[in-house]
């Protein structure tokens, strides 16, 4: 959603970025798509929220953590797939792939939404401006605080996930010689990375860097929050780990229904975190990945065989879940346009909105998936094949 939602995963007409003689494709696991389906939505209606949500509401008013939990799939799953490739990992054709994936679909938001650059113009400096005019096409807008939400207030996850991409090839290559291969080892070094990538947030509560007059919020405003929220350099860790994760998931050996406990005490640890105690802990905790070993046992017990994993895996869900990448870059500026322009009262549809301006915006990311993502990726990657050829 991918290699997460933000990296969604490659297809068996994918060329495989790796040399002669590196080990073969792994399994597909369809549970973890399903599973981008509902946190894209949920993203989605953290931005949009519907009414009436009742005992929903506190899990969609704090679903801003689950951008981190992309994070954490993107890092699974490209290390589940490349992990024992090593140095036989072709860098550019793993670069190219990844391009292919990211690019066609990141253009498209920025084309389609180019329109916005007029209140960009307006909000801030002109120096400001034309920095984002150039740094954005480029996926380098995330690494300035005030510029990551530039003309796609969504698409500073680009920057940092193009970050993750650029580092990958030799990140695996440590992971591959260093990272041990003890089971009690790998969640040891997990639970560090974890608390580690905590850190700068509790710095962060402990000194106020921006002198913010109460605790944090997601509408505080400052230099430093922004910086954590949206730079690529928080979120190093949260990728770390899922590289880990798949590493301890290839050494865990743990029976059928094993991996359908872990699913169910996770699923249910979280179903009771957002009932009873999300809106006591810190909102800068929260983003900075406090529930990323939740998340971690969950990715562990979707990826077996259960009925969970039976469940995350159901067809619909599978499908929509191809499209969450679209789905979560283009629904911030879709939905907002709906709105500046009341597309659904001119269609005498605004007693059923914000559900008709939702599935507008499932149509609008399936038919982006189907018409521009995957026609554009197997354009680029056949070049790449043919021009090797």
């Amino acid at each position: 959603m991918p290699d997460a939602l933000l990296t969604p995963d490659a297809d068996s007409d994918t060329p495989s970025p790796m040399k002669p003689g590196a080990a073969p494709r792994k399994a597909p696991l369809p549970a973890l798509t399903g599973v981008r389906t509902l946190l894209a939505v949920n993203i989605m209606f953290f931005h949009f929220t519907p009414p009436h949500m009742g005992v929903f509401y506190p899990l969609i008013n704090n679903s801003y953590v689950f951008v981190g939990f992309f994070f954490l799939l993107s890092g699974f799953i490209l290390a589940y797939n490349y992990a024992d490739r090593g140095a036989a990992l072709d860098k550019r054709a793993f670069w190219r792939a990844r391009f292919a994936r990211l690019y066609p679909i990141y253009l498209l938001s920025l084309v389609l939404f180019c329109g916005t650059l007029g209140a960009e113009w307006h909000a801030r400096s002109h120096g400001q401006f034309f920095a984002g005019v150039v740094l954005t096409p480029l996926l380098l807008q995330g690494w300035s605080p005030w510029l990551a939400t530039f003309w796609n207030t969504v698409a500073w996850t680009l920057c940092a996930e193009a970050a993750f991409y650029f580092a990958f090839p030799w990140s695996i290559q440590i992971v591959h010689a260093q990272w041990p291969r003890n089971s009690g080892r790998l969640i040891a070094l997990l639970l560090g990375i974890w608390a580690l990538g905590l850190a700068p947030h509790a710095l962060y509560m402990l000194f106020n860097p921006d002198h913010l007059a109460g605790p944090a919020n997601r509408y505080s405003y400052g230099f430093w929050i922004r910086a954590l929220k949206y730079t690529p350099l928080p979120y190093t860790c949260t990728f770390l780990a899922g590289i880990t994760l798949a590493r301890l998931q290839t050494r865990l050996a743990i029976s059928p229904r094993q991996r359908t406990a872990v699913a169910a005490v996770s699923l249910v640890a979280l179903a009771l975190f957002f009932a009873t105690v999300v809106d006591r802990v810190p909102y800068i905790l929260m983003h900075g990945g406090l529930l990323v070993p939740l998340f971690a046992a969950l990715v562990v017990g979707l990826s077996g065989q259960n009925i969970f994993a039976a469940a995350f895996a159901w067809k619909p869900i599978e499908l929509l879940g191809q499209a969450s990448y679209a789905l979560f870059l283009l629904h911030f500026n879709f939905i907002n346009l709906l709105r500046q322009y009341h597309v659904p009262e001119r269609l005498h549809l605004a007693a059923y909105d914000p559900w008709v301006s939702y599935a507008a915006t499932l149509l609008l990311a399936i038919a982006a998936m189907y018409f521009v993502e995957r026609p554009a990726r197997r354009a680029i990657l056949k070049r790449e094949t043919a021009g090797a050829q």
